[in-house]
């Protein structure tokens, strides 16, 4: 019999009922004694223009009520094999940038030093860097990045090099990433320049632009998302802006001509065999969203890849 923690059964306890955790899991202090530590870093300090994200978590965990025990597709029922429970939100600064980075890598710093596989809800997609920063301690890993934008611009408002639109070229730069070990699948949208991405293609990083992710199909491109990142220690990051905002119109930088959610789906559980090590879903922003469409998607996305890493940890048992 399992002594795993296991989500309020909502055909007991009505869904509106209770405490709002992550897919009604028991709120614990600590990520000791977990396989997987759900987490919430409710801070947008690198939001450019609409701001919002802070308020992702808590939505994601109302909207994730709706999440059941197991997965109707693959059969994975994660809470049967895995330990998982919400650790809750990471300390954040919400009037210091520097700070905030700071207190989000330490707080993710104790939940990696656990041996507990962090899954976590931005926030903005600057919060992906002290995540990385925790987890790339011993060396730089590999990303699968789905999002309209490429994040790797140098810098915004004169030299201010931390925003949302620079994570993951600091993080090169930080050696946290190995850029050879990237690829970011559904890029579009304007650019400031017809040379934007020179940068991040010249590291190496594999850019799957949305017009050939729309030739080629989800199961190629991600066959070749799994090449690229092969067996070695790979971070999973998932922006919401990636969908297309008819279908998740609550987030910071809105794109159109962008992903499905049964796309969506599809990519997450083409992961499965990936040597995942943690992995995030960013940008909902409560604000901008309506009836808690996006929250919903951010919810949906977590529990599709708590399926896929709950099977890798039962895996390695």
């Amino acid at each position: 019999m399992t002594t795993f923690h296991q989500p309020v059964d909502a055909a007991k306890v009505p869904r509106f009922a209770g405490h709002s955790t992550f897919m009604r899991l028991p709120a614990v202090p600590t990520a000791e004694g977990l396989d997987i530590a759900l987490v919430g870093i409710p801070w947008d300090g690198g939001t450019t223009n609409r701001a919002g994200a802070r308020h992702g978590p808590r939505e994601v965990r109302n909207q994730s009520s709706l999440m059941r025990a197991a997965h109707h597709a693959s059969g994975i029922a994660p809470f049967s094999i895995a330990n998982v429970a919400d650790v809750g939100d990471l300390p954040v600064n919400p009037i210091n940038l520097l700070d905030g980075l700071n207190l989000i890598e330490t707080g993710m710093a104790k939940i990696v030093a656990s041996g507990a596989l962090p899954l976590s809800c931005g926030g903005d997609h600057l919060t992906t860097l002290p995540v990385l920063r925790a987890l790339a301690k011993s060396g730089p890993v590999g990303l699968i990045h789905f999002d309209a934008h490429s994040d790797t611009n140098d810098s915004y408002f004169g030299d201010n090099p931390f925003t949302h639109g620079t994570p993951f070229r600091r993080a090169i730069e930080e050696g946290l990433l190995d850029p050879h070990r990237i690829v970011q699948i559904g890029i579009r949208g304007s650019v400031y320049e017809p040379g934007e991405h020179d940068w991040a293609k010249a590291q190496g990083i594999r850019i799957i632009y949305m017009e050939e992710f729309v030739r080629r199909g989800v199961a190629e491109v991600m066959a070749e998302a799994r090449t690229i990142v092969g067996d070695a220690p790979t971070y999973v990051t998932f922006d919401v802006d990636s969908i297309d905002p008819s279908m998740a119109p609550g987030t910071g930088t809105p794109e159109i001509g962008g992903f499905t959610t049964r796309e969506a789906q599809e990519m997450v559980r083409l992961l499965a065999g990936v040597n995942i090590i943690g992995a995030d879903v960013v940008e909902v922003a409560p604000p901008f969203d309506l009836a808690g469409m996006t929250a919903l998607v951010g919810a949906t996305l977590m529990f599709e890849l708590l399926c896929v890493m709950a099977d890798l940890v039962d895996r390695r048992r």
